[in-house]
């Protein structure tokens, strides 16, 4: 009965809930604008990472010989500059020379297969197809993943399971040197890629990746891998038409 403060804090507390209700307001206003700036950087990353991998394979085609070679040693230099790129993915300028490294090294290492599809007949159009499919490809997915209201983030555990198996599968090949073996893991290959472009477009606009650096290479990896698995196919059936 007493207390002075009785209408002071009942205006307090109406205050408060108006600025909470502003804020969240504001919030919800900023989110669309957050999400197309995060969008654009990572499409910007993802752009200029296709093209230093496009100059790695342009500068590799001149020196095949030597990177088949050292083909195992780049291929380590691959996977230690894609580690470390998770680990320096917040040092600005250091994050973005280590992923135009690994691009522009994974570039070189995909020229040993470029040079033997140009090397056939009609080599240079079994390349231009496979990477216009992929393009293709790439963007119809996003779009839709982009647009459709359905979740598809439940696919992430069976699409690693799936990744493991395609690896094993690869690494096993390499020692039974199977053409046909090789033609169906680059047929699952296509179609599992195409399921991560999917699912990790899905990741970004769902706040999945922290940072543009991670979910531009996580499209990099999707487009790379499904550009080389539809080369293997078109190159396949190119060999079977001759």
């Amino acid at each position: 009965m007493y207390n002075r403060d009785y209408l002071t804090n009942g205006s307090d507390s109406s205050y408060t809930k108006e600025e909470n209700a502003y804020s969240s307001s504001q919030e919800q206003a900023s989110a669309p604008a957050n999400l197309m700036a995060f969008l654009k950087s990572t499409y910007q990353l993802f752009a200029s990472s296709l093209l230093a991998a496009t100059a790695g394979a342009y500068i590799g085609l001149d020196m095949v010989s030597t990177i088949s070679s050292w083909y195992w040693g780049l291929v380590i230099l691959e996977f230690a500059l894609l580690f470390g790129l998770y680990a320096v993915k917040d040092k600005p300028g250091i994050n973005l020379a280590v992923l135009f490294g690994f691009t522009f090294v994974s570039g070189l290492t995909i020229t040993p297969l470029l040079s033997s599809v140009f090397n056939m007949p009609n080599g240079a159009s079994v390349v231009a197809q496979a990477f216009l499919m992929t393009s293709v490809a790439f963007g119809g997915i996003s779009m839709f993943a982009l647009t459709t209201k359905k979740d598809y983030s439940n696919m992430g555990k069976m699409l690693f399971i799936a990744l493991i198996i395609l690896i094993v599968g690869s690494i096993s090949n390499i020692f039974i040197g199977s053409p046909i073996l090789q033609l169906g893991i680059a047929m699952v290959g296509a179609l599992l890629f195409s399921a991560f472009i999917l699912y990790d477009t899905q990741q970004i606009i769902k706040g999945g990746f922290s940072t543009p650096i991670e979910a531009a290479i996580a499209l990099y990896l999707d487009f790379f891998n499904l550009f080389i698995s539809l080369l293997q196919i078109f190159a396949a059936f190119n060999n079977s038409d001759d």
